[in-house]
């Protein structure tokens, strides 16, 4: 009896231990969990943005789906991690998805979350159901240089030094500078801002520098799942650039926004929602 006791308290004792590891387990990104469903759709937000970005889209689906909504370290007052690169934030989020046993989740990613989705459903394409891209390309700097290459170990530190050098002044106004070409919705503007200054700047300048980098066009064409890429209506300017970015992806369904700037679900937000909901139901 004695034996079978110590036994006993042993298993209970591992699988309370087992249970506090698996919660208290540190990723690199803050997680709000809501709402209820079989369905499960994990929100991914872009540079130096806080998961709030998606505060309004969200509650249009938390009757139907569990929402995971995310903040990625660094960004937006969430405390910053070592090791902030484009591809150790790919793979936590994908062990977070097999470790809390999130079954053929929904992506929805903006800017960098955008490219985080695409990377994501091209490396594991049995993993994910669906995804949506909120104004991202597979590669961003080509579309400026379409002969762009990827180095494999760019050096970072002059943007380091020039981000973490600024005061807080001057990385102010920079952001209020920049906002302008990002947001239409001069209402939204501040709380952009906020999120912006709010971010480590170590890790912005880290993750700004490696996303620019970052090429994924060859890559894309091993996602199986079905793809919705939402434009900013500028462009429709330069389609046969984006066309070409975007040409290894078979499941591509490219649509453009009306009016706006890069943040579509602030600027152009019942046409950004309606193809939402036709792409989910």
């Amino acid at each position: 009896m004695n034996k079978f006791k110590f036994f006993f308290t042993l298993f209970l004792f591992t699988a309370l231990w087992a249970n506090l590891y698996g919660q208290n387990k540190s990723y690199p990104f803050d997680i709000k969990i809501s709402g209820q469903g079989k369905q499960s759709i994990i929100f991914i937000p872009g540079f130096a943005s806080s998961g709030e970005v998606w505060n309004e889209t969200k509650s249009m689906y938390e009757k139907d789906f569990t929402c995971y909504t995310l903040t990625m370290a660094g960004f937006a007052e969430v405390k910053a991690q070592p090791n902030a690169t484009f591809t150790n934030w790919e793979t936590s989020i994908v062990n977070y998805i097999h470790e809390n046993k999130i079954e053929k989740p929904i992506l929805i990613g903006h800017s960098m979350g955008g490219g985080l989705a695409l990377a994501i459903a091209s490396d594991y394409p049995e993993l994910i159901k669906k995804i949506i891209v909120v104004d991202a390309l597979p590669c961003l700097a080509a579309l400026m240089n379409p002969t762009f290459e990827a180095e494999e170990k760019t050096d970072c530190s002059a943007m380091i030094n020039q981000m973490t050098s600024a005061t807080n002044e001057q990385f102010y106004q920079m952001q209020k500078m920049s906002i302008q070409r990002l947001v239409a919705d001069t209402s939204k503007q501040e709380l952009v801002v906020g999120w912006s200054v709010k971010s480590d700047r170590r890790t912005f300048a880290e993750m700004y520098c490696d996303f620019s980098n970052t090429d994924l066009r060859e890559k894309i064409k091993t996602i199986k799942c079905p793809s919705l890429i939402l434009l900013e209506e500028y462009f429709k300017n330069v389609k046969p650039a984006i066309e070409e970015q975007y040409k290894n992806l078979k499941t591509a369904n490219l649509q453009y926004s009306n009016k706006g700037l890069h943040f579509i679900m602030y600027d152009d937000k019942e046409w950004y929602l309606n193809q939402l909901n036709n792409f989910l139901n």
